[in-house]
């Protein structure tokens, strides 16, 4: 028999046999006994010694110093480098550090996983375990559970294995040559990788180039050069006025686009609320009217509020005769440019919120003397 073997392998036909096979084969002391079995058997790793892997530490260690590498840098780069107050947080508020300190975590334990599996535990890049090529594999990976006795020096005694396996209930035993562990990750090797992957980026650029050439308009690369499109700026054959751009239709408005009031305020009362009045814009409106109008106008649109009487102060009484004959127009008119003291609120209010406030408006005026059904709904 060859001294390079690797290892003797010996086949059972049921996992009963290989687990009364296995004290017998360590006990003989003649190399590492290692079981092959198509399924996970209970109690197998007891019997054959092994220890508890390492890879569920490694993984933890390691994600937790992914966790800490994540926090040290966030802490230096938002306490310390270059400290900035984000919503009256402290610098250094950790909180906002969880989302990026868990991606960390999981990526340098995503890799331990992986590379120390690979590379610590299986030993690649050994791929040639002699095993692979056996006679017996495909047994191993059906019905069939072996058990092998590898050497783990260069006096590894072959014959006497084979023979404490059968003396076990092995019902064949095959002798495994020693693979070729020379090292693959040659200069040669890496060459020849190196001018292969170039070769294949050329070939795939000139083909690329020649199709593109070859059919330019080959769906979906069309150009948006070539697609279909209408140039504004220039005449088109569509339109029967021969022009590409088109004036919007006469008397309409463009959905989202609220009429605004300019001129003088007399030129706005024929302006009409484009609103309707539903439970949601009356919300807007109270909101609006709240934040931007009641601390002059007071809640009921008295001119009583808190203030303007602080400093004695007297704006317009929207309860007034006056103001409830007023147009819509004319309130819209005078929230978007302002009038007197007030100031104008174009830039803090839209279209759609200053109409809205219209609405708030005229629900106020009407509270005095019944229990308005819009203001019912709009103030809870």
């Amino acid at each position: 028999m060859p001294e390079t073997s690797y290892a003797v392998l010996g086949i059972f036909d049921t996992p009963d046999a290989l687990m009364k096979a296995i004290p017998k084969a360590r006990a003989s002391k003649l190399g590492a006994v290692e079981a092959y079995t198509p399924y996970p058997i209970h109690g197998i790793d007891d019997a054959l010694g092994l220890r508890r892997s390492p890879l569920g530490g490694m993984v933890l260690v390691m994600g937790i110093l992914g966790a800490l590498t994540a926090f040290g840098f966030q802490y230096w780069i938002s306490a310390i480098d270059y400290p900035i107050i984000t919503g009256g947080k402290g610098a250094g508020s950790w909180e906002a550090f969880i989302p990026i300190m868990f991606e960390v975590t999981v990526l340098f334990a995503t890799f331990t996983a992986g590379l120390g599996m690979l590379f610590l535990l299986n030993r690649l890049p050994f791929f040639g375990h002699p095993v692979l090529s056996s006679k017996s594999v495909k047994g191993i990976t059906r019905d069939r559970y072996a058990l092998a006795l590898e050497a783990e020096s260069e006096g590894f005694d072959s014959a006497a294995a084979a023979r404490v396996l059968q003396e076990a209930g092995a019902t064949e035993v095959e002798i495994l040559p020693a693979p070729d562990r020379s090292p693959f990750l040659t200069s040669a090797f890496i060459l020849r990788v190196a001018a292969g992957i170039f070769g294949a980026c050329v070939v795939a650029g000139i083909a690329m180039f020649l199709v593109t050439k070859w059919f330019p308009l080959l769906a979906p690369m069309k150009y948006m050069q070539d697609q279909p499109r209408l140039n504004a700026q220039k005449p088109s054959a569509f339109f029967k006025d021969g022009h590409g751009m088109q004036r919007p239709v006469a008397g309409t408005v463009a959905r989202g686009h609220l009429p605004t009031a300019t001129g003088t305020q007399e030129a706005a009362a024929t302006l009409v609320n484009p609103l309707p009045r539903t439970k949601e814009v009356f919300a807007a409106g109270r909101k609006a009217y709240i934040n931007r109008c009641e601390v002059c106008h007071g809640a009921l649109g008295n001119g009583m509020g808190s203030l303007t009487a602080a400093y004695g102060g007297k704006p317009a009484n929207l309860q007034a005769q006056q103001f409830r004959d007023y147009p819509d127009g004319k309130i819209y008119w005078a929230i978007v440019n302002g009038k007197n003291a007030m100031p104008s609120h174009a830039a803090d209010l839209s279209e759609s919120q200053r109409w809205a406030v219209v609405h708030y408006v005229r629900a106020l005026q009407r509270a005095q003397n019944a229990k308005d059904e819009d203001l019912k709904v709009a103030t809870p």
